[in-house]
């Protein structure tokens, strides 16, 4: 029996990305797979529960008004993950710092 993946994948108009600063206020910059840098936060049903700091992976929803300048963080990898994300291809060499 194959055992399901522990983490889950970007879906319809999410993609993956890269925090590279704490603004303040539960904002911050992410470096997105598209080559695009994003002020997001963390989305509002999650918030208590998912802390983010740098240099972490994470899901980006784009806003859909601003949708090249923002959006909201809906998830966040494992270390243990990169490397299966990295396998399957979805993360780019460029990504990572």
């Amino acid at each position: 029996m194959v055992e399901a993946p522990h983490f889950r994948y970007p879906r319809n108009n999410e993609m993956i990305g890269y925090v590279t600063q704490l603004l303040g206020f539960g904002r911050m910059y992410v470096k997105c797979t598209d080559k695009k840098i994003r002020i997001c936060q963390i989305k509002g049903s999650i918030s208590r529960y998912l802390w983010v700091s740098e240099g972490d992976l994470v899901i980006v929803r784009p806003w859909d008004i601003e949708k090249d300048k923002k959006g909201d963080i809906m998830y966040k990898y494992d270390r243990n993950a990169w490397s299966d994300l990295k396998a399957k291809g979805l993360i780019p060499d460029d990504l990572i710092q």
